[in-house]
């Protein structure tokens, strides 16, 4: 005699066979009701020779020319293409990335949401958010300033003034900035 275990899964295994055969090849049901997925976008990453006073690890920001250095050695850094802040919602000052995530869930901030009503209260992770592919999130003493360093899905949405104050990258530039950059790292925005 066989386990129950065993005959339950038989049903339920015709079932996939017989969706999978009722579909063309390659494509799955599930598949066909979503957008394609979008693109992670070109790398826009190159090495620059570089001067600064800061130490090596230091993500320093340059709005006006919409450029994230991250400082790798002495007189180098590479240099990411950015979009920064539209007008009014430029900033400056120093903080440092207190987390980070992967497919990060959205939280529109309440101030946001006011100007645009129509935002939902939460957008969930995966590959339709708007902060892309991962985002690093900065502090300010410990507080959260609400602002990010992000991906987009959107990579021709990069090197404008166009964020509330975030700061985003293609999604393939930030899995590597990601990739390369601990929680504690100092980010002076210029």
């Amino acid at each position: 005699m066989r386990p129950a275990s065993r005959n339950c899964l038989r049903p339920a295994a015709a079932c996939l066979l017989g969706l999978a055969l009722a579909l063309p090849a390659g494509r799955t049901a599930w598949a066909d009701s979503r957008p394609p997925l979008p693109a992670m976008g070109p790398s826009l990453r190159k090495t620059v020779a570089f001067s600064t006073a800061e130490k090596t690890g230091t993500i320093i920001i340059r709005k006006q020319e919409k450029a994230l250095y991250l400082v790798t050695g002495k007189g180098e850094a590479l240099r990411y293409q950015i979009s920064v802040g539209r007008d009014g919602f430029g900033w400056t000052g120093t903080v440092q990335v207190g987390a980070k995530t992967e497919w990060p869930a959205w939280h529109p901030p309440r101030d946001m949401r006011a100007r645009q009503p129509e935002l939902p209260d939460m957008v969930p992770s995966g590959p339709y958010n708007p902060l892309g592919a991962r985002a690093l999130y900065l502090l300010r003493d410990g507080h959260d300033t609400l602002y990010r360093i992000h991906g987009t899905n959107d990579p021709s949405g990069v090197g404008f003034d166009g964020t509330s104050g975030c700061f985003r990258l293609t999604n393939t530039d930030v899995i590597d900035l990601f990739r390369r950059v601990p929680v504690g790292t100092k980010v002076v925005v210029q």
